[in-house]
């Protein structure tokens, strides 16, 4: 006898075709058989020795998170509640062109100094790995949700080159593109980029269309965070189309937002770009979260200069008063290419998180507020707060406009990411909310997308980006990676305020057929694995 039937579900398959009533069964990690309207139809039903009563909710596949910063929170925290409890089944890790493989241990050092405002220190993680291929295999021991990777380019770039602002040798070069190789060919779907972070925005184009080229041979795709989201974001995305284009590699846009004052209302502008490029045959896609603001780390505003060498040379230069008059014109006169060639509006810049608790009365303030009140320049609290921490606090900066989110989401194209940073007191609320957010305000509230079409974006749509072909469908024969969740109720629970209180509406999720979330509460499943690309025949 089967393990398990769903019975009279609202099945919205992920298709993006209208709902229909269904029985699911499910047996072995799939789904075994789908009838549709039993009930109705007066036929024999499935059985199984578990039947759990859906009726008043939907049964959807998975969501898959296109963007996440989980990397080490899917090691550290079993429970990793704050993605299970929103439905998704599936996190893209490796972004925005730095996480911790491959490495040597230089790098991984570096590494861990750069992103402990995204990841945490990682002084609890037992580091035992160093290509991509061992990182796998360290996700396979048993994590809450499944996992895709893609290959950091900065970190490749901080392992071949370093982290100096300079050209690629020949042989440097062709040590970036072996390490690439084989990373796809252990197991990465593709390959991000960070273009505003160090040491990644050091390369060219042309090295990157190098790399994207051994990418492409591998059915993989690119996901750049590209060199700018304000003042010259149309031209930063003209960029990276006309590089995977010369490469004949897949495009992947990574929180695709169009944010800063410059570009309110330029949603269009985008979305006319790319509707060319499709037409031409360009393979695109594109994440966003549905939120305004963004999250990033402090030190990530800094121009590209002051970051040159690495996490040591940073804090140098932040030491050295020689410089900081510098840093401080760039920052606020000239706009830095880290604050993504914009003048820094310190008032818009709130500290959400911070590695030293003693640093933590900084935290739900702007920067503007907090120097307000110790009655001084801004770029003086600023400074002074990342050589406290040691370039850890995460920010949050309220620099976007919501008819480029609701635009943006509305494409053809489009799927659902997160970005989400687990780490802070005080993080985005994002991380805790974004797929249920969709479906209760954008979906239920404001009625930007149907149900069916929404669930599409968050599901089919990227399971085919990963090229995977049993998931992001309700289908028989497809993994049991599964949701169930109150279409009345469904919501976001997280706020700017309390950004780690978990959603409602959401009941049942299950990762390979095991419930790693019943009756609203985490189970001690841990079925997720890492979901390897595999190369095209």
């Amino acid at each position: 006898m089967e393990e398990l039937v769903i019975r009279d579900a609202d099945v919205v398959d992920g298709s993006g075709a209208d709902a229909y009533r269904a029985d699911v069964v499910v047996d072995g990690g799939r789904i075994t058989s789908i009838v549709k309207e039993a009930a109705a139809a007066g036929c024999q039903r499935p059985t199984a020795r578990r039947e759990l009563d859906a009726e008043g909710l939907v049964l959807s596949p998975g969501f898959v998170d296109m963007h996440a910063h989980s990397d080490l929170a899917l090691l550290r925290d079993p429970d990793h509640g704050a993605k299970a409890a929103q439905g998704v089944t599936l996190e893209v890790i490796g972004q925005d062109g730095l996480s911790y493989a491959p490495v040597d241990d230089r790098t991984l050092g570096e590494v861990r100094r750069a992103i402990a405002g995204w990841n945490g220190p990682g002084d609890d993680i037992d580091f035992d790995w160093r290509t991509v291929g061992e990182y796998l295999d360290r996700l396979d021991r048993g994590i809450a949700v499944n996992a895709a990777y893609l290959i950091p380019q900065g970190t490749v770039r901080a392992l071949a080159v370093g982290w100096e602002d300079r050209e690629a040798t020949p042989d440097e070069l062709d040590r970036m593109r072996r390490l690439v190789a084989e990373g796809m060919e252990q197991g990465a779907v593709g390959m991000s980029s960070g273009l505003t972070y160090t040491p990644g925005m050091y390369a060219k184009d042309a090295e990157l269309t190098e790399l994207c080229r051994v990418v492409a041979s591998y059915g993989g795709y690119y996901c750049p965070h590209h060199r700018s989201y304000g003042a010259g974001a149309l031209q930063a995305y003209e960029e990276m189309v006309a590089l995977t284009r010369e490469a004949g590699c897949s495009l992947h846009l990574a929180h695709a937002t169009m944010n800063f004052g410059v570009n309110k209302g330029r949603a269009p502008e985008l979305l006319a770009l790319l509707d060319e490029a499709l037409a031409a045959g360009s393979d695109i896609s594109l994440d966003t979260y549905p939120y305004t603001p963004g999250c990033t780390t402090l030190a990530a505003v800094l121009p590209s200069w002051a970051s040159e060498g690495g996490p040591e040379q940073t804090l140098g230069r932040l030491a050295d008063e020689g410089t900081v008059e510098r840093i401080r014109h760039h920052l606020e006169v000239i706009g830095s290419d880290g604050c993504h060639g914009v003048p820094v509006e310190w008032d818009t810049i709130e500290i959400s998180g911070v590695g030293d608790p003693a640093l933590a009365d900084f935290v739900g303030r702007t920067i503007q507020e907090s120097a307000d009140r110790r009655r001084e320049a801004p770029w003086v609290t600023a400074r002074e707060l990342l050589l406290a921490d040691r370039l850890a606090p995460t920010i949050l900066q309220h620099v976007g406009h919501e008819e480029n989110v609701r635009a943006i989401m509305r494409h053809r194209v489009h799927t659902g990411g997160s970005d989400g940073i687990l780490q802070g007191a005080k993080p985005h609320p994002r991380a805790y909310g974004t797929f249920p957010h969709y479906l209760g305000h954008y979906v239920r509230e404001l009625g930007v997308l149907s149900l069916e079409e929404c669930v599409a974006h968050l599901t089919s749509r990227p399971a085919a980006r990963l090229r995977l072909p049993d998931r992001g469908l309700v289908r028989e024969g497809y993994k049991a990676d599964l949701v169930l969740f109150d279409p009345a109720t469904v919501a976001a629970g997280s706020t700017f305020a309390q950004p780690r209180t978990l959603p409602t509406g959401i009941p049942y999720v299950l990762v390979d057929g095991r419930f790693v979330i019943e009756d609203g509460r985490r189970t001690d499943v841990l079925a997720g694995r890492a979901v390897r690309g595999t190369p095209p025949a």
